[in-house]
């Protein structure tokens, strides 16, 4: 320990939240800022960040990869979809994949990604991977965004039992001009800009030791125009995978067609319910007062809903019963907002229910008994 080291930091510094979930919600922030859809987590261990960040609707497109198997199985359950997702499918598609190997290694499954994030995973490289390493995430992957984060040695001295490294596994550790060093050297080989910053605030008064943890977000000054060339590319995969998930979604066809027919039945059964109820209070209404005769049975506009107020306009747009029947015209049930979000046209509409739904001869309306459900 430093013989000018405040006695009060010989105590174990604790971060709030916890250094791991700064890490994890730096990546969140990123991710929410430039909305990428496809995302490589490299060392994604316990699979914890890419759990968190399946819950980002603008990402379709996850992917794992570390070099110890055993710890991605472990943990790899917690990525599968829940019966929530099946019940409830979202719009966006989502493919979860975690893939054993090492990031000294080139493999095609890793190309196309937006954003790259290396959290806590250079320190454990071996020298030779670490040489690989650049040529590997930012020459073969390429990836518009890339996000490395590693220890600051600096910050070792106000971490109490911290002799050399933080951790038994780790090859180095690196101050911070050594690694914005290597980071600057690293961007201009491949064409990057980079901007560094980290987590992990240090005490008061001892601001001079930076981060906790230093991270470097690497950002592609031009777009990718030309493709590998054939030696450039890997002829075959090298990476094992060991887990692929893909969640329901309503671009597929038959969880679209799913989620349509109950909307659709859910819809026409408030709209039943309501107008039910309408000619219940009219035909008591009748028998309270004989002197006032309607000449039809039918509800006034007032006994719907104001939502269902405003979408029921024109004769052809009512609902209506007719004998032990009722009748809900599919243009109104298309008009409700949510129907009219899943299917985008009326014809899509007609195609997805078709078979599905009880239809009128005509096929213009939903069809139901006028028993109440």
């Amino acid at each position: 320990m430093d013989k000018n080291f405040p006695e009060e930091f010989t105590e174990i510094i604790k971060f709030t939240p916890p250094l791991y979930k700064q890490r994890y919600q730096f990546i969140k922030d990123l991710v929410g800022k430039y909305k990428p859809k496809k995302v490589a987590d490299l060392g994604c261990a316990d699979c914890t960040l890419l759990w968190m960040l399946k819950f980002c609707s603008c990402i379709e497109v996850l992917a794992g990869l570390d070099i110890c198997a055993s710890v991605m199985k472990e943990k790899m359950h917690k990525l599968s979809p829940l019966p929530v997702d099946y019940l409830q499918p979202s719009e966006r598609s989502l493919t979860i994949t975690l893939h054993h190997g090492s990031v000294a290694h080139k493999d095609p499954c890793m190309l196309g990604f937006d954003l790259v994030t290396c959290i806590e995973l250079i320190e454990h490289l071996e020298e030779s991977e670490l040489q690989m390493f650049p040529e590997v995430v930012f020459g073969f992957m390429a990836p518009s965004i890339v996000v490395i984060t590693t220890p600051n040695s600096e910050f070792n001295r106000l971490l109490p039992g911290v002799t050399l490294f933080r951790h038994p596994d780790h090859k180095f550790e690196w101050n911070r001009m050594q690694f914005q060093n290597w980071a600057l050297e690293t961007a201009g080989l491949y064409d990057y800009s980079v901007e560094f910053t980290g987590v992990g605030h240090p005490p008061t008064g001892m601001e001079n030791v930076g981060f906790c943890t230093q991270i470097a977000v690497f950002v592609r000054k031009y777009p990718r125009i030309s493709e590998f060339s054939q030696s450039e590319k890997p002829t075959e995969a090298v990476y094992k995978t060991v887990f692929k998930a893909v969640y329901p979604s309503l671009k597929d066809e038959k969880y679209l067609q799913n989620a349509v027919v109950s909307e659709v039945i859910f819809t026409a059964q408030i709209i039943k319910q309501n107008l039910l109820d309408c000619l219940m209070a009219e035909h008591e209404e009748y028998d309270d007062d004989p002197t006032e005769r309607k000449s039809k049975f039918q509800p006034s506009k007032n006994c719907f809903s104001e939502d269902l107020g405003k979408l029921v306009v024109g004769k052809s747009m009512e609902p209506f019963v007719n004998g032990n029947a009722v009748y809900i015209p599919l243009r109104t049930i298309f008009s409700f907002p949510k129907v009219n979000r899943l299917c985008g046209t009326f014809e899509k509409l007609c195609k997805l229910i078709a078979g599905k739904v009880t239809l009128s001869s005509d096929g213009s309306a939903v069809m139901f008994n006028t028993e109440r459900e």
